[in-house]
């Protein structure tokens, strides 16, 4: 039986379209259409015993294989029992643009411990690998559900080793230590396309990296799928079907606002529009729209890509960023050309876009006639379904969040299913200001942020009664509520 608890190699499996499991009676095999039937023969011999076959069509063969192929453990065992006796070119093999990490016919221990690396945090959903050195150790860390946890602790020899290889995989100068470097590695695993993103950062002993997996699939995220409440979603909406303004979507890195965005585009996206993007990066390839990546090294920032995407005569552009006065500027001439123009801005809630873009010298009077509407949004924890459990909220946690002491609330467990950490995945909590009349009239005054608050939130609500229902509902906890209150009232205190 392989690692992985199938009955045959995975090579052979994806090649001959056949996954054998084991079973008490018989072997569960599972056959994709149009497998030639003679490889059943060897699944015979490899099971000895009847078998019970499935027939699947290809989308469902090929999740199945990445179901149970990717399950693996690390690896991490057998990468330092083998001893790293070979030297770097040994193995630092050549990887082409494009590889399977399941398919480990070359066993070079470096090589094995990155794949596994990957496949591990792929299966368990992890958005981030961070590969820390330090002086007697090297340190590896998932970011899971927003979470930083310890995956593995290694000798510090390892570190320039594995290291090197992320460098050669991600095409990067394996032999420049001193600079920052950036690169991008394409996988698939067990037929299912990763993109990965990859970034060093010279440190005191040695070099830092963390990879940042993007799953392509989150890329065909619909905004039904992303959890809005129903009136903000149709607020969403309705200011996307505008013809022409500004649509801005605001929160702290990692808040989930390129998904959103994506999303929006997805909705525009029929075929009968021109859409055009300018990112930093590109993160999801997407058919239909025309995408452009910055590049500072060679001019390309986000006002002269946004410049000259104006020339390409679109009807929607999006700007992964607006960071400056001169893309702010720009992005405001788009919309009053008759452009739809989809944005990013990092402040800490809706009102805070607003004086953002008046501090970087957007006259009060153009920003109120471009802009339709500013989405907040954070990401929280949901609970397991399977082990949460129900208690009083408590004193301290029940008067951060608003609610009485004894209000029954659902809190955090943690069983095998969730990994122990009593959460599974995330959801959105946000807010959403439309700009009508009054609010463009509050903006074009030079209104202060409390004034447009007390109108923009009048009949809706903010992040944090947003948060508060999704604990009374039992999705998330209230200690995942209290930490994003906690934030959105520093922000508050700071004005």
């Amino acid at each position: 039986m392989t690692r992985s608890g199938t009955l045959l190699p995975y090579a052979f499996a994806r090649r001959n379209g056949m996954i054998a499991l084991p079973g008490e009676e018989a072997a569960q095999v599972f056959v994709r259409e149009g497998a030639d039937p003679m490889s059943l023969l060897e699944v015979r011999r490899a099971s000895r015993g009847p078998l019970a076959v499935s027939m699947l069509d290809a989308a469902a063969f090929e999740a199945r294989l990445s179901e149970h192929y990717s399950a693996g453990d690390l690896g991490i065992e057998d990468a330092e029992a083998a001893g790293l006796a070979g030297g770097l070119s040994d193995l630092l093999g050549d990887m082409p643009a494009i590889a399977d990490l399941l398919d480990t016919n070359d066993d070079a221990p470096i090589i094995r411990l990155i794949n596994g690396l990957i496949a591990e945090a792929a299966r368990l959903g992890a958005s981030d690998i961070h590969i820390e050195p330090y002086e007697s150790h090297l340190v590896v860390r998932l970011r899971t559900d927003g979470v930083l946890r310890e995956a593995a602790r290694l000798t510090a020899r390892l570190g320039p080793l594995l290291v090197s290889r992320v460098k050669v995989m991600a095409r990067l100068d394996i032999a420049e230590r001193r600079l920052p470097q950036d690169g991008r590695i394409s996988l698939t695993l067990g037929g299912r396309a990763l993109d990965v993103r990859v970034s060093t950062l010279p440190s005191r002993v040695g070099e830092r990296v963390v990879m940042r997996l993007l799953d392509r699939d989150k890329a065909g995220l619909g905004l039904d799928d992303l959890g809005m409440p129903t009136a903000i979603r149709e607020a969403f909406e309705a200011s996307l079907a505008d013809p022409n303004g500004i649509v801005l979507v605001t929160g702290p890195t990692g808040s989930g606002k390129t998904t959103t965005l994506y999303a929006g585009l997805r909705r525009l996206n029929d075929g009968a529009r021109s859409i055009l993007t300018i990112e930093d990066p590109v993160e999801y390839a997407v058919d239909g729209v025309g995408q452009t990546q910055v590049n500072t090294k060679v001019g390309l920032t986000f006002a002269a890509g946004l410049r000259a995407i104006l020339r390409q005569d679109p009807d929607i552009v999006l700007v992964g960023e607006v960071r400056d006065s001169e893309t702010a500027q720009i992005a405001v001439q788009a919309s009053l050309t008759g452009h739809l123009v989809l944005s990013t801005v990092h402040t800490n809630d809706a009102i805070g876009a607003v004086t953002r873009l008046r501090d970087m010298g957007v006259e009060p009077f153009l920003l109120a006639s471009t802009l339709r509407m500013v989405l907040a949004q954070r990401l929280v924890r949901r609970l397991c379904p399977s082990c949460r459990r129900c208690e009083p909220v408590g004193a301290a946690v029940g008067r951060l969040i608003g609610l009485a002491e004894d209000a029954p609330v659902w809190r955090a467990s943690g069983c095998a299913k969730c990994g122990h950490t009593g959460f599974i995945g995330r959801t959105g909590v946000y807010e959403a200001v439309r700009i009508d009349e009054t609010m463009r009239q509050l903006i074009g005054a030079n209104a202060t942020e409390t004034e447009m608050a007390a109108h923009a939130f009048a009949d809706s609500a903010r992040l944090s009664d947003s948060a508060r229902v999704l604990v009374t509902e039992g999705v998330t906890s209230p200690e995942e509520a209290a930490r994003l209150m906690r934030r959105e009232a520093d922000a508050h205190a700071d004005l």
